[in-house]
C-alpha cells in the first residue's frame, strides 16, 4: 500500500511540475505576444503605405479631375483652329449651393446645442453651448466662416471635406524693462516661475537702500481649441474603413518645416536629418500636383535648415500593442519617407470631422456634386464649341477659286476692301456653309434640365425664372422653390448630423479634458467665467439648422401664432396664470428673431429677459397737499409751544434767582440780629435751625418753580 501511495505522490508531483512549466510557458507566451518596437514599426509602415496607395491611386485621380472641371481647365480634346470654349456647369452648380449652406450654418449663433443627460446638467449644457460657439466664432486664428467654407467646398467638389480639432498650447513671450525696484519687488519678480530676469543692475538709492533695474522676460503658456480645414489629399484612411468608428487607420500627412517640428517638442538635430528637397513633395498625388506651385522642390534655403520640410504623418491607429488580443486606439507620429516612429501614445478619439454631400452606403467616401455635373459640362462644351465653329464658318466663309486664275496673295489678305485680282470672271467664289447653331439650343436646354434634375439647382430655386413667376400663383411659386431646395436641405442635414455633430462632440471632449482653469469670456456683452471641468463630456448634441426658406417661413408663421396665443392668455388671465408666463413669451420672441436671421437676438438688444430684469427702487408716494399744510401748521404750533416753554423756563430761573437773593439777605439779617441779641442780652439763638428752615423754604420754592403753573402742589 505504501508503494502505491508513493507512486501516486510521485505522479502528483510530476503533474504539478508540468502545470508549473505550462504556466511559465503561458507567461512567456504573453510576453512574446507584446508587440516590440520592430514589429510596431513594420505594422505602422505597412498600414500607412497601403493607405497612401489607396488614396493616391484610387481617390486622388478622380478628385483631381473634379477640381480641373471646377477650375475650367482644358478638357484635353481641343483642336487647333477650332473653338476651345467650354461651359462652367460644375462651378456654377457648386457656387449655387454654397450661399444656401453658409446661410444655414452661419445664420445663427447656436446652430448646434448640447442637451443634458441628467436634470442637474441643464445649466452646464447651456454654458457649454455658449462657450463652444464662442470658441468657434471668436477664438480661432482664421475666421470660422472661412474654415467652414473650405470644408463645404471640398465636399461639394471632391466628395469629402475634413475639419481637424486639436488642443494646442502656445507660448507667448513678453520682455519688459523695470527700474527702481526695491528688495521686496525684486523678490516678488524672482519668485514668479513664469518670469526670467535676463539683466540686473543695482544702485544705491537716496536713502541708502539698494534699487534695482531689471529686464524681465515673461513666458506664458496658454491652451486653446484650434479648428482647421484639412486638404483631402492630406488625409489617409485604410481602404476597408466604413466610418471613423471602425477605421483601423486615420492619418494626417503633410510636409512641415523643421522649425514647426521643434516647436512641437522634437529635437532639431534629429529632425533636420529627415529634411528633404526631393520631388516627393507632391506625395505622388495628382491633387498635390495641383498645389505644386506652392512647393518648389528645388528651393535653396541657404544657411537656414530650419525652413527645410519634413514629411510628417500623425496617425491614429487601432493596434494591439500590449498583446491582450484587443486593438487600442493610439496616436503614432512618424517622420520621413520610411515613416520612422517618433511618438507613440494612447489616444481617446480621432480628431477629425468629415462632411460628405452624397454618402455611399457601407463606404467611407461618397460622391460629390462635381460627379453629377462633369459629364454635362463636357457635353455642353462640345455642343457650344460646334455651335461657335458653325457661327465662325458662316460669318467668315471659305473661298473657292480656280487655280492659276486668281492671285493667291490677294486671297490671303482678309482686310476689308481688299482687291482680288482675277484673270477671268468667276474665278473666285465664296464657299458658304449655313449656320446650324440654332439646332444646338434645344440640346443645351435639355442638358440644363438634366443638371437641374440631378442637383436640384434651378432658376426657380433662386427666384430668377420670370416665366415661372408670371404664370403661377404665389403658392405655386413657393411650392416650386421649396421642391427645388430639397437637395440643399438634404445636404445640410447630412452635414449637420455627421460633420457638425462630431465636431461639437470632439470640442466638448477637449475642453473638459485639457482646460484646467476658469476662463473669463465675453458672451452677450457680459463677461462670464467658464470652467468645463464640471461638465459632462458625453452630453448629447442637437442641431438647429434652418433648412430652406420654406421651412423657415413655416417656422416663422408657427412661432408668430404661438406668440399671439401667449399674448391672449397673458391678457386674459394675467402673468401668474398656470398656462403661460412672461418668460415663455420672451422665449417665443427670441425664437422669432432668430428665425428672421438676427444673430444678436439673445444679447438683450431688442427684448430684456425677465430673468435679467432688475426693477428700479420703489419711490415713496408723493404726500398729499392737505397733509403737508397740516404738518406745517403743527410745526408752527409746536414752535410756539417750545417758545412759551422757553419763556416760562426763563421766568422760573429768574424767580428762583430772586428768591435765593432775597432769602440770602433775610438769612444774613437774621444771623446779624441773633448776634446782636446774644451780645446785648446773652440770649442763645439757634442759628442752625434758622438756616435749616430757610433752606427748606428755598427747596419748596424751587420745587414749585419746576412744576410750573397749573400743576398740583405735592406738599399741599
Amino acid at each position: 500500500m505504501s508503494e502505491m501511495y508513493a507512486e501516486e505522490d510521485e505522479l502528483f508531483e510530476q503533474e504539478t511540475i508540468e502545470e508549473q512549466e505550462l504556466e511559465v510557458e503561458e507567461i512567456d507566451s504573453d510576453d512574446d505576444a507584446e508587440m516590440n518596437s520592430n514589429e510596431l514599426q513594420s505594422t505602422v509602415t505597412l498600414s500607412i503605405e497601403d493607405a497612401v496607395d489607396f488614396v493616391d491611386q484610387t481617390l486622388s485621380p478622380r478628385r483631381a479631375q473634379a477640381a480641373e472641371y471646377y477650375e475650367g481647365a482644358p478638357l484635353g480634346n481641343e483642336q487647333e483652329g477650332r473653338s476651345t470654349a467650354q461651359t462652367m456647369d460644375v462651378r456654377d452648380t457648386i457656387q449655387a449651393f454654397l450661399p444656401s449652406l453658409m446661410r444655414i450654418f452661419c445664420g445663427s449663433d447656436q446652430v448646434v446645442e448640447y442637451a443634458p443627460r441628467m436634470p442637474e446638467d441643464v445649466d452646464a449644457a447651456k454654458q457649454a453651448t455658449d462657450y463652444v460657439n464662442f470658441i468657434l466664432n471668436s477664438d480661432q486664428d482664421q475666421a470660422y466662416v472661412t474654415i467652414l467654407y473650405s470644408a463645404f467646398k471640398d465636399a461639394l467638389v471632391k466628395g469629402a471635406g475634413f475639419l481637424k480639432y486639436v488642443w494646442r498650447e502656445t507660448e507667448s513671450v513678453e520682455t519688459q524693462e523695470l527700474d527702481n525696484l526695491d528688495e521686496q519687488s525684486l523678490a516678488a519678480i524672482s519668485a514668479d516661475p513664469s518670469a526670467e530676469i535676463t539683466s540686473l543692475k543695482t544702485i544705491v538709492g537716496p536713502e541708502g537702500l539698494p534699487l534695482s533695474s531689471v529686464t524681465v522676460t515673461k513666458r506664458e503658456t496658454t491652451g486653446r481649441v484650434k479648428v482647421e480645414s484639412v486638404p483631402p489629399e492630406e488625409l489617409l484612411v485604410n481602404r476597408s474603413a466604413r466610418d471613423f468608428s471602425d477605421a483601423d487607420l486615420v492619418a494626417h500627412r503633410r510636409y512641415i518645416t523643421v522649425s514647426e517640428l521643434v516647436s512641437m517638442g522634437y529635437e532639431f538635430d534629429e529632425m533636420v536629418n529627415f529634411a528633404t528637397n526631393e520631388d516627393d513633395f507632391s506625395f505622388t498625388n495628382e491633387e498635390a500636383d495641383q498645389r505644386s506651385y506652392q512647393l518648389d522642390t528645388n528651393t535653396n534655403y541657404g544657411e537656414d535648415p530650419s525652413r527645410q520640410r519634413v514629411l510628417y504623418v500623425e496617425a491614429y491607429m487601432r493596434v494591439d500593442v500590449d498583446g491582450d488580443g484587443i486593438s487600442e486606439l493610439r496616436m503614432i507620429c512618424t517622420v520621413g519617407s520610411q515613416y520612422e516612429i517618433v511618438r507613440n501614445e494612447p489616444a481617446d478619439q480621432i480628431p477629425f470631422a468629415m462632411f460628405c454631400c452624397d454618402p455611399e452606403p457601407h463606404s467611407f467616401f461618397g460622391g460629390s456634386i462635381a460627379d453629377l455635373t462633369m459629364d454635362i459640362q463636357r457635353i455642353k462644351s462640345a455642343v457650344l464649341r460646334a455651335s461657335l465653329d458653325s457661327l465662325a464658318m458662316s460669318t467668315h466663309p471659305r473661298i473657292a477659286f480656280v487655280e492659276g486664275q486668281a492671285s493667291l496673295e490677294d486671297l490671303m489678305n482678309s482686310e476689308p476692301g481688299n482687291i482680288i485680282r482675277m484673270r477671268q470672271p468667276g474665278a473666285v467664289v465664296p464657299f458658304n456653309l449655313p449656320y446650324v447653331g440654332e439646332q444646338a439650343f434645344g440640346m443645351m436646354a435639355y442638358l440644363d434640365e438634366m443638371r437641374e434634375n440631378r442637383t436640384g439647382i434651378s432658376k426657380a430655386a433662386s427666384g430668377l425664372s420670370p416665366d415661372q413667376l408670371q404664370s403661377s400663383t404665389q403658392q405655386a411659386v413657393n411650392q416650386t422653390i421649396e421642391a427645388a431646395q430639397q437637395r440643399t436641405e438634404l445636404i445640410a442635414r447630412l452635414f449637420s448630423e455627421n460633420g457638425m455633430t462630431r465636431l461639437y462632440s470632439g470640442i466638448l471632449h477637449l475642453i473638459t479634458k485639457y482646460q484646467d482653469e476658469t476662463r473669463i469670456v465675453r458672451l452677450t456683452n457680459n463677461f462670464v467665467p467658464m470652467n468645463p471641468e464640471t461638465w459632462d463630456p458625453k452630453m448629447d448634441v442637437t442641431t438647429n439648422v434652418q433648412l430652406g426658406s420654406g421651412g423657415q417661413r413655416e417656422r416663422m408663421q408657427m412661432l408668430q401664432g404661438i406668440n399671439a396665443i401667449q399674448e391672449k392668455l397673458l391678457t386674459q388671465f394675467g402673468p401668474d396664470n398656470p398656462i403661460v408666463s412672461v418668460q415663455n413669451m420672451y422665449n417665443s420672441l427670441q425664437a422669432i428673431m432668430e428665425a428672421g436671421g438676427l444673430k444678436d437676438a439673445g444679447t438683450g438688444k431688442y427684448f430684456t429677459s425677465p430673468a435679467d430684469y432688475q426693477p428700479p427702487p420703489q419711490q415713496p408716494p408723493a404726500p398729499d397737499i392737505q397733509e403737508q399744510l397740516i404738518q406745517v401748521q403743527m410745526a408752527e404750533i409746536q414752535a410756539n409751544i417750545d417758545k412759551k416753554q422757553a419763556e416760562l423756563a426763563l421766568e422760573r430761573e429768574k424767580m428762583i434767582r430772586d428768591d435765593d437773593r432775597l432769602r440770602d439777605k433775610n438769612e444774613a439779617d437774621v444771623i446779624l440780629k441773633a448776634a446782636e441779641l446774644e451780645a446785648r442780652y446773652g440770649a442763645q439763638v439757634n442759628v442752625a435751625q434758622i438756616k435749616a428752615n430757610a433752606e427748606r423754604d428755598r427747596e419748596m420754592v424751587r420745587s414749585l418753580a419746576q412744576q410750573g403753573p397749573g400743576q398740583p402742589n405735592a406738599q399741599r
